[in-house]
């Protein structure tokens, strides 16, 4: 019977003989792993690479060069405020057109799932909770918005002033999001490097530094704008790409 490890810290485990054939990891970390006499065989990685070596060949370049959601990949883990900061604004950038593809060419399949996936204006929401869970409740105190959708795993938490009956149409969420866009960017603007160890609280997860708010804010909306693409190539293959191109 298979088992689920959610939220653990495993950091400086040993696993010695384990079996993980067909294992799915989701959002793991895996900084500073190593690995000894192990068989990969029909494995498949998708994430941040910053120095991969197999079988002692560094195949970073490779993969990078080959890999189309770059640079937008790249920037997600930045290490000073203005990376911060030219992270948040490439994606904003990426996001205001993948919107903007979306109204124009799939207006009428904006609220479809594919695979029982998200729609698109789910996704949307998400990321309207994404951003008060991360960034606005915890750096500024914001009130959060009603029309904000947890995680599956996270519906029951309680959160404040979300409201999970409401059924908000697609105007409603983007003027949400054009409003919340404005405050992260105030935010954004002000970040200054010795801010970015400065240990906040975050509502679920806990205690949290405000550099690790905003890398995930940034992975967020990395992940779920190349979900809400590749869904939109299944509904609209003659206008998009599941990699993006438009």
């Amino acid at each position: 019977m298979s088992e689920e490890f959610e939220y653990q810290d495993l950091s400086d485990a040993v696993f010695w003989g384990v079996r993980l054939n067909r294992a799915t990891f989701r959002d793991v970390d895996f900084t500073g792993v190593r690995t000894h006499h192990v068989f990969l065989t029909d494995v498949e990685f998708d994430g941040f690479v910053d120095r991969l070596v197999i079988n002692g060949v560094d195949v970073t370049d490779f993969v990078d060069a080959h890999d189309p959601w770059q640079p937008l990949r790249g920037i997600l883990r930045p290490r000073t405020a203005t990376e911060v900061m030219y992270g948040w604004q490439a994606l904003s950038t990426a996001w205001a057109t993948t919107i903007t593809e979306a109204t124009s060419h799939a207006s009428d399949h904006l609220e479809e799932s594919v695979n029982g996936e998200w729609s698109f204006l789910e996704t949307l929401r998400h990321l309207v909770f994404v951003s008060d869970k991360w960034i606005l409740d915890p750096l500024s105190g914001a009130r959060w918005q009603a029309v904000g959708l947890p995680n599956t795993g996270s519906r029951n938490f309680g959160w404040p002033e979300v409201d999970l009956t409401l059924q908000p149409t697609l105007d409603e969420v983007l003027a949400v999001r054009r409003s919340q866009r404005e405050e992260i960017e105030m935010l954004v603007r002000e970040l200054r490097d010795d801010d970015l160890d400065r240990d906040v609280t975050v509502l679920e997860n806990g205690r949290a530094t405000v550099l690790d708010c905003w890398h995930t804010l940034l992975e967020e909306e990395f992940e779920h704008r190349r979900y809400a693409l590749r869904d939109l190539a299944e509904l609209v293959p003659d206008r998009f790409s599941p990699t993006g191109a438009v």
